[in-house]
């Protein structure tokens, strides 16, 4: 839970400075190494956050025990559907 609420945090300031830099509002230094390092960045991230499963809600976090239960009982075993 708190590793997903980190990434998230970063995401967001990512993606705000990167809107800031694209209205040329940069806070910080606007050399042009500065900039592609916060657009690898935000992507990077984005992509980082995106691929985590972020079990944020509490619904999410019960399920996924759950789903661990099963696991470990092996309960969950694939299935061919046809």
């Amino acid at each position: 839970m708190t590793q997903a609420i980190i990434r998230l945090v970063i995401l967001l300031i990512l993606l705000l400075n990167q809107v800031l830099l694209v209205l040329g509002l940069s806070p910080l230094s606007e050399e042009l190494l500065y900039e592609d390092a916060s657009s690898v960045a935000t992507i990077g991230v984005a992509l980082w956050t995106w691929w985590k499963n972020n079990y944020v809600t509490k619904e999410a976090q019960e399920a996924q025990k759950y789903l661990n239960e099963l696991k470990k009982e092996g309960a969950c075993k694939p299935r061919l559907l046809f």
